[in-house]
């Protein structure tokens, strides 16, 4: 689902008045990391699910030829959020691998941060958990309603149950050798009960919204355009399609993000597994800073 169209409309409305007194959507709020970007710079362009404010220099980002990806980190809110280290870990390399490959279509990525164009940096500001006995039980509700509309021929629809949601924030900001920002975003948003598959797990709905973010960072710097207004942005490169039906990356410098689940992966999402069964990441959990 992207993020402006009738349908999307139409399900944010839903997200508004809830489901009974419950409300089907999480919230994210749109926290600023003093040490990453410079908010004053940044403009708001609002989708129907996603929150963002962003700042793009169009003609330096076409100029830029390679790009250096430093592994994202976490601010010490989003160290709170309740997660295991190896959990917030999963989700912060989920980032790096998807915004490594997005970068690809475009971009020389590099391995050393002295032979970039331009540096990207993202930093996870806040971590919403999702509760994983609620998740875990829509997931089985999810799988009988498949298995009853197999059964009938007819398409049983099963939304997850609409609470114990959980919610990513990031900011990322891409600069030049001598620190001049010509990328940037801050950005939130939460799972909902209609489009977010329920997975078992602290960390899944976290862990699910890390690609959305980094789709939607890569695709700003990769064109210098509004991920949000633009409706061509969620359209897949030929590299990502390559990389879910077991490529190796094509740049070699992301191969350090591991490799894409693929089908297992989204097999593993449609049954509800939490994403570390499907998910082997790049190795032990990030120092925290």
């Amino acid at each position: 689902m992207r993020h402006r169209n009738s349908t999307a409309y139409a399900f944010a409305l839903l997200c508004i008045v809830g489901v009974g007194p419950l409300s089907g959507c999480a919230t994210a709020p749109l926290m600023e990391s003093a040490a990453l970007l410079d908010h004053a710079e940044l403009k708001p362009s609002d989708g129907v699910l996603t929150r963002t404010r962003q700042k793009t220099d169009k003609k330096s980002l076409l100029a830029v030829k390679s790009v250096y990806l430093a592994p994202t980190t976490l601010s010490r809110s989003a160290i709170s959020s309740g997660l295991k280290p190896e959990q917030a870990a999963l989700v912060a390399n989920a980032i790096d691998r998807t915004l490594c490959s997005g970068l690809s279509r475009r971009f020389i990525v590099t391995a050393s941060e002295q032979n970039a164009d331009v540096s990207v940096r993202v930093v996870i500001t806040h971590l919403g958990a999702t509760n994983a006995a609620v998740a875990g039980t829509s997931a089985v509700l999810g799988i009988g309603g498949r298995a009853a509309g197999a059964a009938t021929g007819v398409p049983i629809p099963v939304p997850r149950l609409p609470f114990g949601l959980g919610s990513l924030s990031a900011e990322g900001r891409a600069s030049t050798q001598i620190g001049q920002q010509v990328g940037a975003l801050a950005w939130a948003r939460g799972a909902d009960f209609l489009t977010t598959q329920a997975r078992a797990s602290e960390e899944g709905d976290a862990y699910a919204l890390a690609s959305a973010f980094a789709n939607d960072f890569a695709y700003l710097l990769v064109t210098g355009n509004d991920p949000i207004a633009d409706p061509s942005s969620g359209i897949p490169s030929l590299e990502a399609a390559g990389e879910y039906f077991g490529a190796d990356p094509k740049q070699a410098a992301c191969a350090r993000f591991g490799k894409n689940p693929g089908i297992g992966g989204t097999l593993g999402g449609v049954v509800g597994l939490p994403p570390s069964w499907t998910d082997k990441g790049a190795g032990p959990a990030r120092p925290r800073p």
